[in-house]
């Protein structure tokens, strides 16, 4: 019952966005080829979806986000855990990374196009950076956070390094790890399509930019709604992923 009334919200709010949008397109002055309606954008998705090109576009985003999103969480997660296990080292990081983590993703672009050119590379490395900062710095909270109850506890059952990482000291952090790595998501999928613009020549930020040239302002609005769907799609299964992980560590479900 609980998942039909959020699918009911779900269709409500798109429709009441897909409504104001044809009232903004009525009473717009502006030409159609720049501000099309929605029965427009949507003859443009099927175009893109029966030519392939949606499919082709959809396909390489996915595969440069699971890479770049993908290595980000593990790396981050891992040194996350060390570093806060090892707070004086910490102490000494810190500095450096709260230097770096305000600097957009995408400042880094030139200096990465000049690294490794046009292509995957690029937008694996945005996405990468995107995520990165957000988890390691969480994950490290997370653990300075911990109660010394469960460090007790564990010394008590004479559970020591690297068991006490994996089964103590992950699972009382995940609750915190959780919550940023479905934040990451988020940054990490706004800054795959900002990346597309520049470094590839494929993907649907690519698509974004190849509609404007082209004067294809129908394909640019449904190739927008697309990526807002997949990002939708995206934080629904990383929200059930982390339920799955709470529920089997005995956490909240």
């Amino acid at each position: 019952m609980k998942k039909l009334i959020s699918i009911r919200y779900v269709v409500v709010s798109i429709l009441l966005l897909v409504g104001l949008w044809q009232l903004a397109f009525i009473i717009s002055d502006y030409s159609e080829a720049l501000f099309p309606s929605p029965l427009m954008a949507l003859q443009a998705l099927i175009e893109m979806i029966l030519d392939g090109t949606l499919l082709l576009s959809i396909s390489a985003s996915m595969y440069r986000f699971v890479i770049g999103y993908g290595l980000s969480v593990i790396i981050a997660v891992f040194l996350g855990l060390i570093l806060g296990s090892l707070p004086k080292v910490f102490n000494y990081v810190n500095p450096s990374l709260q230097l770096l983590r305000p600097i957009s993703p995408t400042a880094w672009m030139p200096f990465v196009v000049l690294l490794f050119g046009i292509g995957d590379l690029p937008a694996i490395v945005i996405i990468f950076i995107a995520a990165f900062f957000p988890v390691l710095l969480s994950t490290v909270s997370a653990v300075l956070k911990i109660d010394d109850i469960y460090f007790r506890v564990a010394d008590n059952f004479g559970i020591r390094q690297p068991a006490l990482m994996w089964e103590v000291i992950l699972p009382a952090a995940f609750p915190q790890i959780a919550n940023a790595i479905h934040l990451a998501l988020g940054s990490a999928w706004i800054f795959l399509v900002a990346g597309e613009m520049v470094g590839a020549q494929s993907g649907l930020g690519y698509q974004i930019i190849d509609a404007r040239n082209n004067i294809r302002a129908d394909i640019l609005l449904a190739t927008i709604f697309v990526i807002g769907v997949i990002g939708l799609l995206l934080d629904f299964l990383i929200g059930l992923a982390e339920k799955k992980i709470l529920k089997a560590w005995g956490g909240e479900q």
